[in-house]
């Protein structure tokens, strides 16, 4: 991570009044200011802050008391001062409002010598006096209601230097809050694609969960009710992250679920047509790992197409373990794709697990991946659980042994048969 410089601006500039409501209506009413802050502080004195429309700079009215040396200070010349675009526009519009001007704008440029090191130590050069100066401009001095006095100037080198850093700031802050509000209803759009209901099976408990990375990803579980009580289990793995990735999971999951009247009788001509409208509309290098599977409710009968994802687990109730590896190359690389059904027959006790590369590529501070083999002996500790919690249970394993930022997408389907 990129470090980051604190933040760090000017707070505060004390201005002493007699009587800060008073103050505070010139200020607010006549210059055109915001109330920044009006409260007690700790010690019970009342603090009173305006700051100017533009800007960040905050002025603090303070009320010192009738024996404060800060009395004294009352109605003297400030060393603040404003800058505007047109002081003779500011000038006639705070005049018109009764504000105290002490002379009218006029042209002021400082002459100055800009000193530098040249040659041997202790030499030095002058600026030559035909350049333009830094500082200077039309400027006038208006005072508050107490005689306190600022000088309001025009801009100047200087000032437009710092005005244009301010405003290209406050852009860069408002693409980036555009961004995150973006992002967020993308996240929350995306979050809607996942399943948000589980079709009924009698003879299988299970549950789905995907913790994205980023706000968006490209993960992908589904459960797709396939009539006569058959049961689709789909999981994904899009090539890429982020916004591109999320599109293209969206894609892929508007593509199953448009074509999965086809998926009881015919999952191969399934697949081929899905992986068909995958390729059409997806650029050359795009392409997606999925595990497809068909669970027959009443046969108990599990038929699936692994298309170049991670082998699913099959822990056997009696603790041995089958993989269901890969029976087809890629999602989306090919025209001409077609593929293999795998098929087991499931008993009471036996549990599916199928997960994306975040789980078992999730690394520690030595390097070392989560790999498969925690993951099982993970799942074995806990096969007695409800799916759910199940899969919170490995989550929270996987977050203890990778606990810095997270990588990659975590995705994860367990089935039991009951």
């Amino acid at each position: 991570m990129d470090h980051l410089d604190p933040y760090l601006r000017i707070h505060a500039v004390q201005v002493f009044v007699r009587d800060q409501d008073r103050s505070l209506r010139f200020y607010v009413d006549r210059l055109g200011f915001r109330l920044a802050f009006d409260g007690r502080l700790q010690s019970g004195q009342r603090w009173v802050a305006v700051t100017p429309p533009d800007g960040s700079a905050v002025l603090s009215l303070i009320a010192p008391g009738p024996r404060s040396p800060e009395r004294k200070l009352i109605g003297r010349a400030t060393q603040v001062v404003f800058v505007t675009e047109d002081v003779l526009a500011r000038f006639r519009e705070w005049r018109s409002r009764g504000v105290r001007f002490r002379h009218p704008p006029r042209l002021r440029r400082l002459k100055y010598e800009h000193r530098e090191a040249v040659g041997p130590p202790g030499a030095t050069a002058t600026r030559p006096a035909d350049q333009p100066p830094i500082w200077g401009g039309v400027f006038t001095r208006f005072e508050d209601v107490d005689g306190n006095s600022f000088a309001l100037v025009s801009f100047d080198e200087e000032s437009r230097a710092v005005e244009a850093q301010r405003r290209a700031d406050a852009e860069r802050q408002e693409a980036e809050r555009r961004s995150a509000h973006e992002l967020e209803i993308a996240r929350q759009v995306q979050a809607r694609l996942f399943p948000q209901r589980l079709p009924p099976s009698n003879t299988l408990e299970y549950a789905g969960l995907c913790l994205q990375a980023r706000q968006v990803g490209g993960d992908y579980y589904d459960f797709l009710s396939l009539g006569q009580e058959r049961l689709g289990l789909v999981i994904g793995d899009i090539a890429g992250k982020g916004i591109a990735a999320a599109l293209l999971m969206a894609n892929l999951q508007a593509n199953l679920r448009s074509q999965c009247a086809i998926a009881l009788d015919q999952p191969r001509r399934f697949l081929r047509s899905v992986n068909q409208l995958f390729y059409e509309s997806t650029a050359d290098s795009a392409y997606a790992t999925l595990f497809f599977a068909e669970y027959d409710d009443g046969q108990q009968r599990l038929r699936y197409a692994n298309c170049g994802h991670l082998g699913g687990l099959l822990l056997r109730r009696e603790g041995t373990l089958e993989r269901l590896e890969t029976t087809a190359c890629v999602l989306g690389l090919f025209e001409d794709w077609d593929c293999t059904m795998g098929e087991r027959r499931l008993s009471s006790g036996d549990l599916l697990v199928l997960y994306t590369d975040g789980v078992t590529e999730a690394f520690n501070e030595a390097g070392e991946e989560f790999g498969e083999e925690r993951l099982l002996e993970a799942l074995r500790r806990r096969r007695e659980l409800p799916s759910q919690a199940m899969l919170d249970s490995i989550v929270d394993d996987v977050r203890t042994f990778s606990p810095h930022e997270q990588r990659d997408d975590i995705t994860l389907i367990v089935a039991r048969c009951r």
